[in-house]
């Protein structure tokens, strides 16, 4: 995915009620922006931290400026969510993520239940696979980890892989690593426990487990390459 326009570089001064930050232009001027990410995006939101952002021409929207990445540890971040998806289905329509090698279709935003709906259906030929796709943006020590905070929503939608499984369909869950100081993937168990056990869960039980990383730089985003994780099965 490449930037149409130019990204707009700053200095982060704050982030705050989840959804806006503070920065600073390189004019000096200060603005309030968008942060389209409900994590705590623990490591990727200090102050004084170089970001970018991208410019919406909706006259709509109250900030028409969006936290795109920030920069930890001398690598950008990608913290824009809402384009999470769009990367990894760009990725499957460019035969990137061999897993999901020969899609016949990508489907968005499937409902599962009457309660939940999972990011994609991928068929291959007479395989189905529901997917539910996660973005991180934590890394520490060169380990990429999530969740970044206790997440309650994420544990249902590993529970709803493991129901579809044993039912007989194929499920996955696919965390997009967005950072290259990174060079594996375990889940942040020092973070959220109940999290961490339910994936380790759904490994027993059969659900696929993909960790891929990506390029993040002002000029765009790619897709480049799966990580090994730490995701392990019981006895």
């Amino acid at each position: 995915m490449h930037f149409d326009t130019p990204l707009i570089h700053g200095t982060l001064i704050k982030r705050y009620k989840r959804f806006l930050a503070d920065v600073k232009l390189e004019n000096n001027e200060i603005i309030t922006v968008h942060c389209p990410n409900t994590g705590t995006m623990l490591s990727c939101s200090n102050p004084g931290s170089a970001v970018c952002l991208s410019t919406s021409d909706n006259p709509k929207r109250k900030y028409p400026h969006t936290l795109e990445m920030v920069q930890d540890n001398r690598t950008w971040v990608g913290v824009n969510t809402s384009r999470t998806n769009k990367l990894v289905i760009e990725a499957i329509e460019k035969e990137l993520i061999p897993e999901f090698s020969g899609a016949d279709s990508v489907k968005a935003e499937v409902k599962t239940s009457p309660e939940s709906r999972l990011d994609l259906l991928v068929t291959q030929g007479m395989l189905d696979t529901y997917v539910e796709i996660k973005n991180c943006s934590l890394a520490v020590d060169g380990c990429a980890m999530f969740p970044d905070a206790v997440t309650v929503r994420g544990t249902k939608h590993l529970n709803e892989l493991i129901r579809l499984k044993k039912e007989g369909f194929n499920s996955c869950i696919f965390f997009l690593v967005q950072r290259m100081d990174a060079d594996r993937f375990s889940p942040a168990a020092h973070i959220d426990k109940v999290y961490a056990k339910t994936i380790v869960r759904a490994a027993n039980e059969g659900v696929q487990v993909l960790v891929y990383q990506a390029e993040v730089t002002p000029a765009g985003i790619q897709v480049v390459r799966s990580l090994p994780h730490t995701v392990k099965h019981s006895c």
